[in-house]
């Protein structure tokens, strides 16, 4: 579990500025806390259960932030793997494709390059967290009442980039010795996901055999 520590703590990363939780934070406290626990070697299903006492929007919230940061160094282990040649659309094999819709410089679906998209995800996510009307940082602020459905739609697309990096690239996380660590990684999401059911079944559908093989 060491070596997947210090993977994750790596700097290369897709987008270079990671998202950090601000110290002397109750958010940081539970992420202090939810990172002991995973390094700890628990078991990954109870390692996402929410505390006993503990906001569940709290508990979520520091999730988000954690995989939205794994997720980046992931896809910027294979980014200079992934070009417009190699990957000219997001797809997952043949049978699934996305397209970016973000309602603003994009407000119909549109097809693009995975380079294109994922940059535009991570953007877009970043964004998000860095909203303090969606994310409120300052204790006794509330939630607003779209926070979950938000956080749906950015654990979805977060779940996009695994399945683009898992079935275009693995052969490149094998190469360089990643794929125990995106495997934890990917487990770790996957029960977090299923424990508070922030992604749709159809939407781990491309997954669905490396989930049957990895988590169950």
């Amino acid at each position: 579990m060491a070596n997947f520590v210090s993977f994750f703590s790596r700097d290369k990363t897709f987008r270079p500025n990671k998202k950090n939780i601000p110290e002397g934070t109750m958010r940081y406290d539970l992420h202090k806390r939810a990172n002991a626990s995973l390094h700890s070697g628990l078991d990954l299903k109870q390692v996402v259960k929410l505390p006993p006492g503990e906001e569940l929007n709290d508990w979520i919230a520091v999730h988000v932030v954690d995989f939205f940061n794994r997720i980046n160094v992931i896809y910027g282990v294979v980014c200079e793997f992934c070009n417009d040649q190699t990957c000219p659309t997001m797809s997952g094999g043949p049978k699934y494709e996305y397209h970016w819709c973000d309602g603003v410089n994009y407000k119909k679906p549109t097809r693009l390059p995975a380079p294109t998209y994922i940059e535009h995800l991570m953007e877009w996510i970043e964004q998000q967290i860095n909203n303090e009307e969606l994310f409120p940082v300052t204790v006794g602020v509330s939630f607003p009442k779209n926070y979950i459905s938000n956080v749906k739609k950015i654990m979805t697309r977060l779940f996009r980039v695994f399945v683009h990096v898992y079935i275009h690239h693995f052969d490149k996380l094998v190469g360089i010795g990643a794929e125990p660590h995106i495997n934890t990684c990917y487990k770790h999401f996957y029960y977090f996901v299923s424990e508070f059911s922030l992604v749709d079944k159809k939407e781990l559908e491309p997954l669905k055999q490396l989930t049957e093989r990895l988590c169950h």
